[in-house]
Order: C-alpha cells, then structure tokens, then sequence
C-alpha cells in the first residue's frame, strides 16, 4: 500500500522536475543508487521492472527505504497491464508508470489511490490518459518527438503536465531545451545512472549527476518564468 497520497507523490515530481530511473536486480547495488539518487535531491526514483523476480528485489527496496529512506517516494516502471501494476501496489509501490497507456491499469490505479504515469507518444494518447486520471504523462519515446512536440501540444492543451522520457541527455542545453519547451518534469534512465559508474561503485558521481541536473532544471524554469 502506498505510503504516501496521490497529490503528494504528484507535487513532489513536479516539484523536483528530475524522475530518476533504473533497474538492477542486485538489491545491495539498487540500495546504494537509491541512497545517490535520493543524496542528490532526487527522492522520487523509479524502478523498473525489466528482469525475472524484479518484483522481489522491489519488495526488499520497499521495506528498506521505508525504514532507512522514510522520505523517499519509491515507484515501479516497465508496467504494462493491470495484474503487474497490483503485484507492485501490493509491495509498496508509491506511483507506477508504464511505457504505454492501458486503462485498466488506470482503473486499478485509480481504486488504490496511486499515481498512473502511462507513455503517450500523440495528443489523443495523451488526452485519452487524462481523461481516466492521470495526471503526470510520459512522452516516451521522447527522442523520437523532441521538445517541439511538448510545445506543440500546449498550444492547445496548456494544462497537460508532460515529462519526457528516453532520449533525454545530461546536459544543460538538452535539459533547459526540454524544460522552456514546456515539460513538466524529466525521466532520465541510463543517461544518468551510469552503469560504468555503477560497475566500480562511483556513486558520488551518481550524486553528483543529479544535482547538477536539478540545478540544470532549476534554472531553466527561472528563465522561462
């Protein structure tokens, strides 16, 4: 059960603007980047479930953040139907994303008062996710699209909150483009979990990654207001 209510897994995304997101089924290694992600300012971290027995390795990360990280919002991604998105509820998960939009994961969502954040890639995606209560949607894949497309589609829908995912890099000009374009937030994967750094234990670096990042983000939206 989620330990935290809708709006304020919500706000806190769209307050930090940075969503980080990794997977590793080494669950001392996923402690580790979580304790980076969350050190950097990043205390909404998505973990994806992209291996057998993730699920596992998720309910282990669960009870420990809830004990050493009681601050951390700790969500899972890669879902893609319903029985998945209840099998994470059920361990904890505080938000759950998807890279495609399927409504029924909408509904059981919805029923357990947890954050959707389905991948939409057109309007009519994205204006169909809203309409069943998402309030935070994944452009994904957002290379393929680019910043334009998330300027584009406020001209007409100014209140969609979009965070682009895939494809986003780390640096400032990426960064700032995405965010004056209108995104909402960012959901950075690989690009900022490295796995050369992971692979000799830097997770300093990892740190280090996210704040510049969220300094990156900061910036750009004082620019744009």
């Amino acid at each position: 059960m989620s330990r935290f209510l809708k709006h304020e897994v919500v706000g806190k995304i769209l307050d930090i603007g940075l969503l980080p997101v990794f997977y590793n089924d080494d669950a001392k290694v996923a402690k580790r980047i979580i304790q980076a992600c969350s050190d950097g300012g990043a205390i909404v971290i998505e973990f994806t479930n992209r291996g057998d027995f993730a699920y596992k390795v998720f309910n282990e990360l669960s009870t420990w953040s809830q004990k050493e990280l009681p601050d951390v919002i700790l969500g899972a991604g890669t879902i893609i139907e319903p029985a998945t998105a209840g099998i994470y509820i059920n361990s904890g998960a505080n938000f759950i994303v998807g890279p495609v939009f399927n409504p029924d994961v909408a509904k059981i969502c919805n029923r357990r008062k947890v954050p959707y954040i389905p991948g939409c890639i057109t309007p009519s995606e994205i204006s169909n996710a809203e309409e069943t209560g998402v309030d935070i949607v994944k452009i994904f894949p957002g290379k393929t699209v680019g910043p334009s497309f998330i300027k584009a589609v406020f001209g007409p829908c100014p209140w969609s909150k979009l965070m682009p995912s895939g494809g986003v890099e780390i640096t400032q000009e990426n960064i700032s483009g995405w965010i004056k374009s209108g995104a909402s937030a960012l959901n950075i994967g690989s690009n900022l979990i490295k796995k050369d750094l992971v692979k000799v234990n830097d997770y300093n670096s990892i740190k280090k990654l996210v704040e510049q990042c969220i300094i990156w983000i900061n910036e750009a939206r004082e620019k744009t207001h």
